[in-house]
């Protein structure tokens, strides 16, 4: 009997997947299909899948740079049930999923090997081509070892994205550096993507093997029997992380409750288009608390638990009123809406960031970013002297703050204690709940890259190991793009200010509030975003005149509600607006807003140190770090969104 091992990664669905559907509706000459899932030991801590007295072979995988854990329990979690999903979805059909933990190609050997001594005949290893240094070795070692037992092998194309790779009028070498230009050779966006493949009907797919005849998973790994029992061993030897870190606030709900899946997925779609989420979706996108202000699709997105032609097919039934389901929702045949037209959008900056990732490969994690350093006017060594590390070795010797101040910095950045109420909440929301909104990863990634000048992949790996929607590509991409490293044309002058953005879009100090409860009490909005700013008597009621927030703020802020400059007379420097590098025509933004606004004029401190006095351009609707939130698709990070974890970095290794 001739068997096709489909091995699955990051194309955790049964429908709208290539592979499955060929074997359906085409002839391919394989009796039997063996899907497989391996939680990979490169990214992935297995020592919960370890029993007895038997250790784990497997070094725990942790970031290059802030030597991070490279899954942390959120995502852990989430990748868990979406995998338990798919094997009861394959089930329903008639199939089945074996699961198991290790290196791909080493459990790839042991099941080829097994099968042949029980009457099956490996015919053909299929997998999904995925981005990331690991994922491409991955590939490649499993065709070298189809060579070796004289398999066939096939790497199927990608097909979660947009628009189809084969559909693009350029090869990823030729992709302009600007998203803008990029787009309009997309455009109109409604019609490009290629239609959904006919859903899958039981008993379709090939037969499943015997069980009898399919190898068990090899020592010291013991896969659990319970979707309880995989998420507990998995979440394990992660959920630990953070010393010290704050308690989940009593008054704080979750924004990402979700349960992994393609079939959570399917629900949280119809969901969306039914409550009318997609169509309001531009006007609420940069919300910060509740589940309904972003689409929380990119989770989904990420491990290809749903694509984003199925969006865009379930988005068209609605505009072109097909599918009576969404009958009674605003807008129905109505044709694309202000809303609908703003998920496309950020998908294809999904795609974009995907393709950067492609034509820039490694350098994806590099911390000169994709641009390099060769600009013509100052050399390698100024510009990475411009970034602080914590990292004794690597810190040149007058750097300031030294190594152990930028350790103690970056302690408190992770727990959410900075003193900056929007980046606490943040990272105190991301900490507990692997979430943060798109306007707050924006304003996180800001604070640690432009504001304090920390080497931004501290960040990128932070968000690496917590977010759970972490991409490699949407996650690396995205940081470089906030950080100025990236593709970003006005990179120089972008920069935003958290304290007016906390007055922005946090209007009422509900969100700070309530991941922050310290300064809760407050009761003006100033003193909720920076308590330090709080009087003597305010901050003893508090009880906070001895915080760490209060006493040694990371930085400080002065800034006048009124946007006029806090000390009277004095003259603000703002940055020159010239042409950045590789823009075209002056400049647009890769987010494309039309208005950029300044932020309010300020003066900060960084630890105890002065910085002067500037003019904080801010475009109005960036997405730098577009998340899978905002489109709670995207991240624009991621998701804008960030990480060398897949993420994954390679410096890494990555996305999200």
């Amino acid at each position: 009997m001739k068997c096709v091992i489909c091995l699955l990664r990051k194309d955790l669905r049964c429908n709208d997947h290539p592979s499955f559907h060929h074997l359906v509706a085409e002839t391919h000459g394989y009796d039997n299909l063996l899907p497989v899932y391996v939680f990979p030991s490169h990214q992935i801590n297995l020592s919960g899948l370890v029993q007895g007295n038997d250790e784990n072979p497997h070094p725990a995988p942790t970031s290059y740079v802030g030597n991070y854990s490279r899954c942390g329990p959120h995502r852990a979690a989430f990748i868990g049930q979406s995998v338990w999903d798919m094997k009861e979805s394959l089930e329903a059909l008639g199939s089945g999923l074996i699961i198991r933990a290790g290196a791909i190609v080493d459990v790839v050997r042991d099941l080829a090997k097994g099968l042949e001594q029980n009457g099956y005949h490996v015919g053909a290893v299929w997998m999904t081509s995925h981005e990331g240094t690991e994922e491409k070795a991955d590939e490649k070692a499993v065709v070298s070892l189809c060579e070796e037992i004289g398999a066939d092998s096939k790497v199927w194309v990608d097909e979660k994205y947009f628009i189809d790779d084969r559909d693009l009028e350029q090869t990823h070498e030729e992709l302009p550096d600007i998203f803008t230009t990029y787009r309009k050779t997309c455009e109109p966006l409604r019609e490009k993507p290629r239609p959904v493949l006919p859903s899958l009907e039981a008993g379709s797919l090939p037969k499943f093997p015997d069980l009898s005849a399919i190898p068990p998973q090899t020592r010291p790994f013991v896969i659990p029997e319970t979707l309880d029992g995989l998420v507990e061993a998995l979440v394990k030897p992660v959920a630990s992380f953070l010393e010290n870190a704050p308690e989940f606030p009593e008054k704080a709900t979750s924004a990402h409750p979700f349960k992994g899946g393609e079939t959570k997925a399917m629900q949280r779609l119809l969901h969306l288009i039914q409550s009318e989420g997609m169509k309001n979706y531009k006007s609420t996108r940069n919300g910060l608390i509740g589940t309904e202000f972003s689409t929380k699709l990119s989770a989904y997105l990420a491990l290809g638990c749903i694509t984003a032609r199925q969006i865009h097919h379930h988005l068209l039934a609605y505009e072109d009123g097909t599918n009576t389901a969404f009958e009674k929702v605003d807008g129905y045949g109505a044709g694309e809406n202000e809303g609908t037209a703003a998920i496309r959008f950020e998908l294809l900056w999904r795609d974009y960031m995907r393709l950067c990732h492609q034509k820039f490969g490694d350098k994806l994690f590099r911390l000169e970013g994709f641009k390099g350093y060769e600009d013509g006017n100052n050399t390698a060594e100024d510009k990475k002297a411009k970034w602080k590390t914590a990292n004794k070795e690597r810190a040149p010797p007058d750097q300031s703050p030294d190594p152990d101040r930028v350790a103690e910095i970056l302690k408190r950045f992770n727990a959410g204690t900075t003193g900056m109420g929007l980046i606490d909440a943040a990272q105190r929301e991301l900490l507990h709940t692997g979430y943060a909104s798109n306007r707050a990863r924006q304003n996180v990634a800001s604070f640690l890259a432009k504001h304090l000048d920390i080497d931004w992949r501290y960040g990128a790996e932070w968000y690496e190991m917590l977010l759970v929607d972490y991409d490699v590509s949407s996650n690396w991409a995205n940081w470089q793009y906030v950080s100025g490293v990236g593709n970003d044309p006005r990179s120089e002058v972008r920069m935003f200010n958290p304290v007016k953005q906390a007055f922005d879009y946090d209007k009422d100090g509900e969100y700070v509030r309530s991941w922050v409860p310290e300064v809760a009490g407050f009761s003006k909005l100033e003193n909720v975003f920076q308590a330090w700013t709080a009087s003597e008597k305010d901050l003893e009621d508090a009880g906070l005149a001895d915080n760490i927030m209060v006493t040694d703020p990371i930085k400080r802020i002065d800034f006048s509600v009124d946007q006029k400059p806090i000390k009277p007379g004095k003259r603000p420097f703002f940055r020159r607006k010239g042409r950045s590098r590789g823009s075209a025509g002056g400049g647009e933004t890769s987010r494309e807003s039309e208005a950029n606004a300044v932020d309010a004029s300020s003066e900060a401190q960084v630890g105890n140190g002065t910085v002067a006095a500037v003019e904080v351009q801010a475009t109005q609707d960036s997405a730098f770090i577009r998340d899978s939130s905002a489109a709670g698709i995207g991240d624009r990070s991621g998701g804008t969104t960030v990480a060398p974890i897949m993420a994954e970095t390679t410096v890494r290794e990555e996305e999200g």
